[in-house]
């Protein structure tokens, strides 16, 4: 007869001793030496992870702009590079004007370089000096004569409102914030001068800028040809306004003698 083989004695340990070994050897693993292949495995959970949040956020920042159209997204970025631009430029100049007062030996030549620009800039703005620089040439041609005092008002303040730096009717009548626009048995009149046809506007300020300010619907352009007349903006890289107004006579302060 074959030998039967010899039966191995049953484990008569408790069964609750046995999970507390399988702890005491999980322990010890997790405290002993890490091996090359548990930094690899660890490494490559954490960066699962950080790009597992990093998407969430994305997503969460995109959300804001998934219910735009692709024309109202061009417009959105076109309108964040055009002020990045002038933003950087701005701090540009800020900086180098910084610059120049921190120095001891330049810093009255500085204030005095922007004193000397300011000046110009509001002179611009007041009309009491000339300007130069580039704009639109706008021509009205209203040879029924129905276009009125109220179209032109409403064209100058679209004008200003895209940046226009200095205005001009017919090459002789400079228009400031205190240009009066006015009606009478005559025709237009702007500052009390007779506008004749056709009215001729020089503008300074970004080109693209002025003519889009002129063609929306029910814009100026729009209502020029309501009435029969014609309104025609050409984009120039040099416009100049020789124009200018009287300097106002001051009523309290005068300038000290020597000054």
């Amino acid at each position: 007869m074959p030998e039967q083989p010899e039966p191995r004695p049953a484990d008569h340990r408790p069964a609750d001793h046995r999970p507390a070994d399988a702890r005491a050897r999980l322990k010890k693993d997790f405290f002993s030496k890490p091996t090359r292949a548990n930094v690899i495995i660890a490494i490559a959970l954490a960066g699962v992870g950080f790009a597992a949040m990093t998407q969430v956020q994305s997503n969460e920042r995109d959300d804001k702009y998934t219910g735009l159209r692709q024309d109202d997204l061009v417009r959105v970025l076109d309108g964040l590079s055009t002020n990045t631009q002038r933003a950087e430029r701005e701090i540009d100049q800020l900086r180098s004007t910084q610059e120049k007062l921190r120095s001891s030996s330049s810093q009255r030549q500085a204030a005095l370089e922007q004193a000397r620009k300011d000046a110009q800039i509001y002179g611009i703005l007041a009309g009491l000096v000339g300007a130069q620089g580039p704009g639109i040439r706008i021509t009205i041609d209203d040879q029924a004569g129905e276009v009125r005092a109220s179209l032109l008002l409403d064209t100058i303040q679209e004008l200003r409102a895209a940046g226009a730096e200095a205005i001009e009717f017919n090459d002789s009548i400079r228009f400031i914030a205190q240009s009066s626009v006015a009606e009478n048995s005559q025709g237009i009149t702007v500052d009390g001068v007779l506008l004749t046809n056709p009215y001729v506007i020089d503008v300074i300020g970004e080109p693209r800028t002025l003519s889009d300010a002129l063609v929306f619907p029910d814009g100026p352009t729009e209502r020029v040809e309501r009435v029969g007349g014609t309104l025609v903006a050409t984009e120039s890289d040099e416009i100049v306004i020789d124009s200018v107004v009287e300097e106002p006579e001051a009523r309290f302060a005068h300038p000290d003698e020597g000054e």
